[in-house]
């Protein structure tokens, strides 16, 4: 009788499912990709009836279930901080104990609840709730990273905001084993530093991270030495102490204070306003800070362990430009980074620590990694898609792999921009050849059009190649894989373009529209890409499409990105897949193996009503 475990993130942002079988990871999902609300950070009851019913059992079939925190230790934090910086924040620390007295502090009652409310869903005539088991935050993002891993024995280094207390901290994996090494607790933490320039340069905390560290090449890191001098002291190992005094996450609303403000010399951006060269050169000083740190931190971990492997988790290995740098250096020998690396991947971390610490099971290294390319979410086939396009009465054609993919290459060629549904919905924040938009990599005009016309966000935004996996070191300075695209690489020189002396002089977003190499569309302003290498053994599909292109262009390599617009989730059903389509200029739609164009669609108004359906990012 097979044995299954549930881990479950929620509560603070992006909950998530995900479900073992006999310690095999079968499936994952995130909560938002069923309500639609990005980062919703609801008890995942979708995700959870998904992951159950991908294998036919009801609640009462899984043996243990794992939250990924304990949440007695938060409160704890909570408390002790408020304490300590009290009369200040008063009016968050109420605010914050309103919603722990009445909900958080009987979590364990709440979660029971929520899973009867899963059973009764699935029609389940048990009424029995699995053993409920609690792990910690950091316990959770470094099992996530170290157990799927293709390594035996490996270093694990997390950085995140915050978990209980532990905002920082490493661990040596060997076999099924986690044992920690240290830690950095709150208030000093690398993730709050990077998300309060986050805020501070007008982007959301916990959701426009990355747009911060896409815009860094556009600046200069003129406030390197400002930083380093007044918020943050680095040691030499990589550890490091905030000065509280300019931050207010600690003890408000806000993530900066007037001192922050002030050192500075302007208040925070608002969000939507223009983005200036102080904005740039923010990011591009507090993007270096935060590389220097994760360098010194791997360096110091490699030589007080001598172990050959790193692991990465926590929103902080998100950061794929300070993981390229990781990489270049060759501090470790190798590296794996979980593809969820954020909260919602500490849902599969706890069920891990529920298989293999709370079972004591024997650990079986896959020497790829265990992820299954994350695709480990909800699939669709033909037939059901077939049902819902003639219920829509949406025009359509049918066509075998080998001639689609033929097809698509043409399309591709043309310029023309493809919402790509294919097989099994990926797990994490990456599109990665499950619920793609793709496009021509040699196209100057690519970035710009689907930044204006398909995702409706801001043109500074790159996008990211997806190439085949044998071909990779054609294209860019990198010679491993890279499959959940988490790693920047330059571009090969022979494939850059020299700027003139004028264009170098340039400054900003005036550097966007300069074709700097063969391969405009995915080419960022510092001469790299966020690679994606794509293998046959995970994604046949998207392989054998991408190779299609290359026969018919020699270009290995197309743009891919999400498919969804701004602040939406991205897709999950045909029926997500389609009204997105609809709402866009995307000019073609692959619904596995039907192709719609939009020129046969009937004609639609122009439909903006996504802005209102879905809060801007």
């Amino acid at each position: 009788m097979s044995s299954y475990v549930l881990g479950l993130s929620c509560y603070y942002h992006d909950s998530a499912a995900a479900l073992l079988k006999d310690g095999e990871i079968i499936s994952a999902a995130q909560e938002e990709r069923f309500s639609r609300k990005k980062h919703d950070s609801s008890f995942p009851k979708n995700a959870v009836i998904y992951c159950l019913k991908s294998q036919g059992i009801s609640l009462s079939d899984v043996n243990k279930i794992v939250y990924y925190e304990k949440p007695l230790l938060t409160f704890e934090r909570l408390l002790e901080t408020y304490l300590a910086t009290a009369p200040r924040g008063g009016r968050s620390f109420v605010a914050a104990m309103q919603v722990w007295l009445k909900e958080k502090l009987f979590l364990k009652t709440d979660l029971k609840k929520n899973l009867k409310a899963v059973q009764d869903s699935l029609g389940s005539e048990s009424s029995k709730i699995p053993i409920l088991l609690f792990s910690e935050h950091h316990l959770s993002h470094a099992a996530a990273a170290f157990y799927p891993s293709p390594f035996e024995e490996s270093v694990i280094l997390c950085m995140d905001g915050v978990g209980e207390w532990a905002t920082t901290s490493a661990w040596i994996g060997k076999g099924k084993d986690i044992e920690p090494l240290w830690q950095i607790s709150f208030p000093h933490s690398l993730g709050l530093l990077y998300s309060a320039f986050t805020s501070y340069c007008g982007f959301k905390v916990n959701s426009g991270e990355y747009k911060l560290m896409g815009l860094a090449p556009y600046g200069e890191p003129r406030y390197v030495d400002k930083i380093k001098d007044n918020l943050i002291d680095i040691k030499k190992d990589g550890t490091f102490h905030l000065d509280i005094s300019y931050f207010k996450y600690h003890r408000g609303f806000r993530m900066t204070g007037r001192k922050f403000h002030k050192l500075f010399g302007k208040p925070p951006r608002q969000g939507e306003t223009e983005l200036t060269q102080f904005h740039m050169d923010l990011a591009a000083s507090i993007q270096l800070v935060t590389e220097e740190i994760v360098l010194k931190l791997a360096k110091s971990l490699r030589e007080d362990t001598c172990v050959n492997n790193l692991c990465l988790a926590g929103g902080v290995a998100l950061n794929c430009v300070a993981n390229g740098k990781l990489l270049q250096e060759k501090i470790f020998d190798d590296i794996w980074i979980q593809p969820a690396s954020g909260d919602a991947g500490s849902a599969l971390g706890a069920a891990l620590v529920g298989w293999y610490q709370d079972q004591d099971q024997v650990r079986v290294v896959n020497t790829n990694d265990s992820m299954k390319g994350t695709y480990l979410g909800p699939e669709f086939g033909n037939d059901d898609i077939t049902k819902y396009l003639e219920k829509i009465k949406a025009p359509f054609s049918t066509h075998n792999d080998p001639e689609l993919f033929e097809r698509l290459a043409e399309e591709i060629e043309k310029g023309h921009v493809i919402g790509w549904f294919n097989g099994p919905m990926e797990f994490g924040p990456r599109a990665l050849g499950g619920r793609s938009i793709i496009g021509d990599p040699r196209n100057q005009k690519m970035q710009s059009v689907m930044n204006r016309k398909i995702k409706y966000r801001e043109s500074f935004r790159p996008f990211a190649p997806s190439v085949l996996e044998e071909y990779v070191s054609n294209q860019f300075e990198m010679n491993g894989k890279s499959p959940y695209m988490l790693l920047v690489a330059p571009l090969k020189k022979e494939l850059c373009k020299k700027m003139t002396e004028e264009e170098a002089k340039l400054f900003g977003i005036e550097k966007l529209n300069i074709p700097r190499s063969s391969l405009p569309a995915i080419t960022h302003v510092d001469y790299s890409a966020r690679v994606q290498t794509v293998s046959k053994t995970t994604n046949s599909r998207y392989y054998n499409l991408i190779s299609a292109f290359k026969r018919k262009t020699g270009c290995p390599t197309i743009v891919n990105t999400s498919f969804n617009v701004r602040g939406e989730p991205i897709v999950c059903t045909p029926q997500d897949a389609y009204r997105c389509f609809m709402r866009t200029e995307m000019d073609v739609l692959v619904l596995q193996n039907q192709i719609l164009f939009k020129s046969q669609q009937p004609k639609v108004e122009n439909d903006e009503t996504w802005m209102q359906e879905f809060e801007l990012d």
